[in-house]
């Protein structure tokens, strides 16, 4: 399950980069690009600006948490990259950040769409 609900190629991540449209806050900035799909893939970009391999992995799962309970639109390529700040953050503003960034960009599935997609 975790190669299709993830970006794994660099190929995936150029054309994002490329094409898809961007957000931005103090802590995160987004790129979404559509795929076409029937699920959403999401992918992380952490430089060495955020700090050494600990606190960027750090990073990303704390990234990877907040979008397991994030009820996310299907057909999406998205690139979450984190800025500097983003390592010093409590869990709770950087999850306010990235949902925000969500939901300005409309990919968060309302609750009509979540309840529908659970009984189908």
């Amino acid at each position: 399950m975790r190669g299709k609900e993830y970006l794994t190629r660099s190929e995936q991540y150029a054309l994002v980069y490329k094409e898809g449209s961007s957000e931005t806050s103090d802590l995160v900035v987004m790129k979404a690009l559509p795929n076409g799909l029937d699920l959403s893939r999401y992918g992380f970009s952490v430089s060495r600006r955020v700090g050494g391999a600990v606190v960027r992995n750090r990073v990303k799962r704390r990234l990877r948490e907040i979008l397991r309970s994030a009820p996310l639109k299907s057909g999406w390529d998205i690139i979450f990259m984190a800025r500097p700040q983003a390592a010093a953050a409590q869990s709770a503003r950087l999850e306010k950040s990235v949902k925000g960034l969500l939901s300005r960009a409309g990919l968060l599935a309302n609750k009509y769409e979540e309840a529908s997609l659970r009984t189908n």
